[in-house]
């Protein structure tokens, strides 16, 4: 029995070795990028959508936009009041224009959410940055307050220019009398 229970393992051990013996290849190495796999969905470029996006947005809050949407709402309703009745598309409630115009801003609300999002993260990193540069500024501040005080004291005790004509004017006085007085003390002497 101690035997075959050793004949039942061995071979399952072989498994487990053939198992890690898969080639490289098919298991991909950890030190290299996974190969992209084919996707059944299209790839887009968000950054490319983000930028468009933004365009469409800058375009529908400027005056031209409104401009030129005036003058095709009103050219419509021209047309389709005055317009023979064969040549007419949509006639007086408008259904087909105001269709057009839900449409319209049912892509425009969305574009200029995503604009106004991608403006804000760009603010973020903007204010982020501001920060760090604040910081280090008022850390380099700091340090010059600190060295400009250490000056001010080392300066408390270094020799300034008056001071050491002061000294100099001191010694020269000091100097005169001792020359006087010893040349007086000669005289009484004599």
């Amino acid at each position: 029995m101690g035997s075959d229970r050793g004949r039942e393992h061995g071979p399952s051990r072989e498994r487990v070795k053939e198992r890690s013996a898969v080639p490289a290849a098919q298991r991909g190495r950890l030190d290299q990028p996974q190969q992209k796999r084919r996707r059944w969905l299209p790839e887009y470029d968000p950054e490319a959508f983000g930028r468009t996006s933004e365009e469409i947005a800058r375009f529908l809050g400027t005056g031209r936009f409104i401009v030129w949407m005036t003058v095709v709402i009103v050219v419509w309703v021209v047309w389709n009041t005055t317009a023979p009745g064969h040549l007419r598309f949509d006639s007086y409630p408008f259904i087909f224009l105001t269709l057009v115009l839900s449409l319209q801003a049912s892509y425009a609300a969305p574009l200029i959410l995503l604009a106004q999002n991608r403006q804000d993260d760009r603010d973020r990193v903007n204010l982020e940055q501001d920060r760090e540069q604040n910081e280090r500024s008022i850390a380099d501040t700091e340090y010059l307050t600190r060295e400009i005080a250490a000056l001010r004291m080392g300066l408390g005790e270094v020799a300034t220019r008056d001071w050491i004509r002061s000294e100099f004017q001191d010694l020269i006085k000091e100097l005169e009398q001792r020359r006087v007085f010893p040349e007086e003390s000669e005289e009484r002497d004599r």
